[in-house]
């Protein structure tokens, strides 16, 4: 009997940087303009676009361009609260006039008085809904979202007492959207790296200045990134169609078997940069620098 094993390969969503640039580019095109036409050629997402969703936002106008972790929050001046997610694959097309043919994975396009964005995805596991703006603090979507990277609440302190009797890898704590949300993989290893913490160590274990540390990394990291317009690995594009380059800047991520930056080792004997598996996501780091 044979078994036939088919092995993906792995691919990154869109994290906090990648989703901060959209947004950056959503607030500099449609902040304030008016959303005149909505058209829906596929609704089946993650998530069903709701049926009502074209007549409940056409006419309003965006208020307010926001992001909530890894979503993208339209703000409307009529109550409602757009929620749009890129999942796997989702990138937001702007352009100054609708496209006169739609193109391959066009499932919506949102017209307004200053601009049309278009929402492709390829692999549909994006999301586009709307919610009362009142109650976003209540939804579902966001009911177990942790503080956001740039939170003034989040410091050593907090991640501390966060990461107490977790066994998990801190690689995975860092992953885990509940204790600090919008980080992913990428950034995950590129913060470990700079913070010179080993992505295998038990969560739990990290000491407060560990942590002070990490903290300073995981911002430094996605500032730098989103100055860089993210990364573009797979599907990611910035809303104009060209590439993010922060991918030419990371020092571990995808480098196996390579020298990390300012390296002094003999990498015949280290081996260089390593990968490994964890949790099903491949973690890179330097097994001299990272401890």
């Amino acid at each position: 009997r044979f078994i036939i094993r088919i092995f993906l390969p792995e691919v990154n969503m869109p994290e906090l940087p990648e989703v901060e640039t959209v947004k950056n580019a959503l607030l500099k095109a449609v902040d304030k303009a008016n959303i005149t036409k909505v058209s829906i050629y596929n609704n089946r997402f993650r998530k069903i676009i709701p049926d009502d969703f074209a007549r409940r936002i056409e006419g309003a106008q965006i208020a307010a361009v926001r992001r909530k972790a890894k979503y993208l929050l339209l703000e409307l001046d009529n109550g409602l609260t757009v929620i749009w997610h890129l999942g796997m694959s989702g990138k937001v097309k702007i352009s100054d006039f609708p496209p006169e043919k739609k193109e391959k994975h066009d499932h919506v396009m949102i017209e307004t008085d200053k601009a049309t964005l278009v929402f492709n995805d390829a692999r549909r596991f994006g999301m586009l809904t709307y919610a009362e703006t009142s109650g976003l603090g209540h939804c579902s979507l966001f009911a177990h979202i942790g503080t956001d990277p740039f939170d003034e609440r989040l410091d050593g302190l907090y991640l501390y007492n966060k990461l107490q009797n977790k066994k998990i890898p801190i690689k995975a704590a860092l992953l885990d959207q509940s204790i600090v949300n919008g980080i992913g993989n990428i950034y995950a290893s590129e913060a470990l790296f700079d913070a010179g913490i080993d992505p295998t160590r038990p969560a739990g274990n990290l000491s407060q200045k560990d942590c002070r540390r990490l903290v300073q990394s995981v911002r430094k990291i996605l500032r730098q990134a989103i100055e860089a317009g993210g990364s573009s690995i797979h599907d990611y594009r910035k809303p104009d169609g060209s590439l993010g380059y922060f991918q030419n800047m990371h020092c571990v991520y995808n480098k196996t078997g390579q020298k990390c930056p300012g390296c002094t080792c003999n990498i015949a004997q280290t081996g260089g940069i390593k990968k490994i598996v964890q949790a099903g996501r491949s973690t890179f780091y330097c097994p001299v620098k990272q401890k």
